[in-house]
């Protein structure tokens, strides 16, 4: 957990940028109660990193919702784990880059730990 600005009582971890959030953590954060602190994982980590890959080269979120929708509309549909084919979305073939960005969006990535337990 960290701090709040003042630095008293600690302020639970619930995820940050609803875009760039992990299944998992969306399935945790949608589980829990507000005020329980959620631990993110390396693999969230990764799944966020590869998420914020896909947007900042497409211009598009990983995940297709509705923008009206609230925020635990929204993680409702990420924590469903289904991402847009980037194939679909990309604005040029960068077949590395895609395969770099694609392993890091699987629901097992190939080097790191299980996403789901």
């Amino acid at each position: 957990m960290r701090r709040d600005q003042g630095g008293g009582r600690r302020v639970p971890y619930r995820g940050a940028l609803t875009h760039t959030t992990a299944p998992e953590l969306a399935t945790q954060i949608l589980d829990t109660p507000a005020d329980t602190h959620i631990q993110a994982q390396p693999s969230a980590d990764i799944w966020s990193l590869g998420a914020s890959l896909f947007w900042c080269w497409t211009g598009q979120r990983p995940v297709t919702y509705d923008d009206d929708l609230d925020r635990l509309e929204k993680l409702a549909v990420i924590a469903l784990g289904a991402t847009t084919a980037l194939r679909d979305v990309r604005p040029w073939p960068f077949h590395q880059f895609e395969d770099a960005i694609t392993a890091c969006l699987a629901p097992t990535p190939p080097t790191g730990p299980p996403r789901r337990s």
